[in-house]
Order: C-alpha cells, then sequence, then structure tokens
C-alpha cells in the first residue's frame, strides 16, 4: 500500500498531500489511516483510468474486419484480395477457386498400384475441378479398402470383368488408365465405348499400330483422349520451353537429357515383354523423348540408337537395360539422349544455347525441381538459380484434362502426340538393332499434334 502511494507520491502532485500526511504521523490511527488511503485510492484510480491501456487488452477488444477484397459475380473468378507486398518480392498467385463439388469432373481410377496408390488419388484432394468418383482393381480386398479410405460407394466399385458397367454411372466423366502399357489398348477402346472421357497413362500403348486404333474409337465414340504427359503442365519445363521460344540466350544447338534408375522385381511387370513392350526406353527413356519434342516444338528427321543389357542379369531377360540414342532436327539441333534401368537414380537435361544453357535437374520427378541458368553478362559469366513454386503434378494434369472437358476443347497432350512418340521408339529400336541411322520420313507438323496452348497459374 506504502509503494502504491508513494508512486502516486511521483507521479501525480495531486497525492502529495496525502503522501506527506502519512509520512509527518506516523502514529496515525486505523480509522484515520483507512480514510486517507480510501481517498487515495480513489484519486489513484482515477488517475490510473485515464492511462493507456496495455496494448495485449487493448488487442483484444479490436473488432475483427474481412480484409478488403473484390468479389467478382462470375464463380470462376478469383477473389481478389488487397494488395501487401512490394515489387521486391514475387507476386502473390491468384487466390483458389475450387468448383463446388457436385460441379466437378468426375474420375474413375483404373488400376490400385504404386502410381495410383502413391501419387494419383492423393493428388485428387488437391484437385480444385476434379474429383474422385469410381475405382476399378482386380483385387477386391484392395478395392474395398481404398474405396472405405476415399469415401467411395460399393456401387462405384468395379472389376475388370464390371468395367463396362461404368457407362451407367453419371458421376463418371473421365477414366484414368493405369495399367501395365499392353493393357492401355483395351480399355481405353472399351471406355470410349462406354461413353466416357480418357486420360492415358505414357507411353500410349506398345505399338503405333495400337495408338491408331486408340485413336479411331475415341474419335468415333466422340470422346476425349488425353495422354498423360505430365510435363507439359511442370511450370520449370513450362519455364523453360517459353524462354526457347522467346530465343533468350539465343537457338538452342544441343540438348543433353538422361533418365535412370534402379530396378530390383524381375517379375513386376515392367521386366515382362509382353506387358511393357520394351524396356527402359518406353517407361523412363520417354521422358527424354517427349520433353525434348516439347521443348523445342520440332520433330525429330534422323535417329541412331545403341542398346545394352547386363549378361545374366534376371531383370533383363526379355527388356533392355540401357538405351542411348541420338535424334537430328531439322533445324540442326542434336539430341543425346539415354535411360537406364540399372543405376543410381538421375533424372536431369541441359539445353545449350548459343549465348547460354538451362540446366534442370530432376527434370522428369514428381518434385524437387531445380533450374540454373547461365549466360554472359558483358565481361562476367552470370549463373543464377531460378526459383519457381512447386505444384502438384497429377492434381495439375487432371484439373487441366477437367477444364478441357467443361469447355469442349481439345487436350494438348493428345492421342496423336503419343502416337508420334512411338514411331520415334520403333525407330530407335531398328536403329539399335541394325546399327545405323533411322530416317523419319512424313514426320506430321508438330502444330497438328498438339491441342491449344494450356492456360496455367
Amino acid at each position: 500500500m506504502y509503494l502504491l502511494i508513494r508512486h502516486c507520491f511521483y507521479r501525480y502532485p495531486a497525492v502529495m498531500t496525502v503522501e506527506s500526511t502519512l509520512l509527518r504521523k506516523p502514529r496515525l490511527s486505523r480509522k484515520d489511516f483507512l480514510a486517507f488511503t480510501g481517498k487515495s485510492l480513489a484519486v489513484g484510480g482515477a488517475l490510473v483510468a485515464g492511462l493507456p491501456q496495455n496494448p495485449v487488452t487493448a488487442q483484444t477488444k479490436t473488432k475483427a474486419q474481412s480484409p478488403p477484397a473484390r468479389v467478382p459475380a462470375d464463380p470462376e473468378k478469383p477473389i481478389v484480395l488487397e494488395a501487401w507486398k512490394s515489387d521486391a518480392d514475387p507476386k502473390s498467385a491468384p487466390t483458389p477457386t475450387p468448383r463446388p463439388p457436385d460441379k466437378r469432373i468426375g474420375y474413375a481410377v483404373v488400376g490400385l498400384g504404386h502410381l495410383a496408390l502413391e501419387e494419383v488419388l492423393p493428388a485428387l484432394a488437391q484437385c480444385k475441378q476434379s474429383k474422385l468418383a469410381a475405382l476399378v482393381s482386380g483385387s477386391p480386398e484392395k478395392l474395398q479398402k481404398v474405396a472405405r479410405q476415399y469415401g467411395i460407394s460399393p456401387e462405384s466399385c468395379y472389376s475388370y470383368e464390371t468395367y463396362d458397367q461404368l457407362k451407367a454411372n453419371p458421376d463418371v466423366d473421365v477414366i484414368y488408365i493405369i495399367l501395365p502399357n499392353s493393357l492401355h489398348k483395351e480399355y481405353v477402346i472399351r471406355g470410349a465405348r462406354a461413353g466416357k472421357h480418357i486420360l492415358c497413362e505414357k507411353p500410349m500403348a506398345i505399338s503405333a499400330d495400337e495408338c491408331h486404333e486408340m485413336i479411331a474409337a475415341c474419335q468415333e465414340a466422340q470422346v476425349q483422349l488425353m495422354v498423360a504427359y505430365r510435363i507439359h503442365y511442370q511450370p520449370h519445363n513450362r519455364y523453360i520451353k517459353e524462354q526457347l521460344r522467346k530465343k533468350e540466350f539465343g537457338p538452342a544447338k544441343y540438348i543433353d537429357a538422361y533418365n535412370s534408375q534402379s530396378s530390383a522385381n524381375p517379375d513386376h511387370w515392367r521386366h515382362k515383354l509382353a506387358l511393357a513392350g520394351g524396356g527402359s526406353l518406353p517407361d523412363i527413356g520417354l521422358y527424354c523423348l517427349n520433353t525434348t519434342r516439347f521443348l523445342v516444338q520440332e520433330e525429330p528427321s534422323e535417329v541412331f540408337a545403341y542398346r545394352y543389357s547386363t549378361p545374366g542379369n534376371p531383370l533383363f531377360k526379355e527388356v533392355e537395360e540401357l538405351i542411348s540414342w541420338q535424334m537430328k532436327f531439322p533445324s540442326g539441333l542434336i539430341a543425346n539422349c539415354s535411360s537406364d534401368y540399372n543405376v543410381h537414380d538421375s533424372r536431369r537435361y541441359r539445353v545449350m544455347c548459343e549465348r547460354g544453357w538451362y540446366d534442370l535437374d530432376n527434370a522428369y520427378a514428381y518434385a524437387g525441381q531445380e533450374l540454373q541458368t547461365s549466360h554472359a553478362d558483358g565481361k562476367l559469366k552470370r549463373k543464377e538459380t531460378v526459383v519457381i513454386p512447386a505444384t502438384n503434378q497429377f492434381a495439375v494434369e487432371m484439373d487441366y484434362f477437367a477444364d478441357c472437358i467443361l469447355n469442349k476443347r481439345r487436350p494438348y497432350s493428345t492421342g496423336e502426340d503419343g502416337l508420334q512418340d512411338h514411331r520415334i521408339m520403333e525407330a530407335i529400336y531398328q536403329s539399335a538393332r541394325e546399327g545405323r541411322p533411322v530416317k523419319l520420313t512424313d514426320n506430321p507438323a508438330p502444330k497438328t499434334l498438339r491441342g491449344p496452348e494450356p492456360e496455367l497459374d
């Protein structure tokens, strides 16, 4: 109490008389003391009430307000929030604009292997225009468990024998084929006849002839056919493609691309020729082939290849371990590509231009892309790291196809693009067998192979 009064004395002169009186009258009676301190506390309380409040207390009394925003009437346009970043930092992406669940494109996923369970099904949870609507599997136990995990009703679960009944499911708009390569043709054609649009994993089939049949079946059924070339929608690869189009470092002259990984299970379908149609080339080498074509927007006029498999290795009784090939393009550009099933994983390419280069590590991976560039700047050689926000490649790919269906637009990654890859792969295998260059004649114009350029965030 004494300390409080002394504090008031120094901070507020009006209390001085009370404090002095107390100090001069040490024998003050209890009654007088209570009278004096009561008055002092009343005065002190009034004065303290006029002091600034504790910031924390004041903050808790601030009324919550929504930040300023423009809310378009069009449900497909994003809400535009107030600007807050300076020009020193990258601008924020548009706010997400997901469709209501009942307005999204429904996907039936066919095949519940590694890719479906580890990547595609989780990606659908991140989609803004797509949703999981049905499952197809040859394993009843796996089908039931996955259906419970993702909230799919028993009526929307199908076996390979009941696959054609997808025709009667109004919630399914697209069938996503994630099966061994040799099964793509059958399930694409059956899905098209069921009246559903088709997203087919790469490679599209096991031969160019099968691709022709699949394209014809989808055209006859008047459904869209898209091949799952997710690299076409991956932001780092798209950035490099755009830079090459602008010739920022001059024309591209040489590309070095490789995609390799290590296998261990000789019983896996990828090591069975009847199921895979080939070894490392159609599985992982295809990324080098298709991505190179995508980047330079040209078609190769000639290929030359070598193939090798370690003798006695049970993994490679039927399919090749290593394949290395070169592609010559009409512009004079040379691409040196390779894929291997029996080395530590590495997925990279470098595009050499007249005045600089682009180097993308983890180029074909699901995540972890690292982009570096180098070019001359006066007397200096400038080497830079380009940081681009990551995306879920599968979610972007599926949402892009959903948008094509909603807007009745031909997809960018067409069946014709998949067919062209098979024509080139067959020439690569022919060159490896015969030990000579193989010319590619009657190449279609690049613009006829793909739909309109996608508009992505």
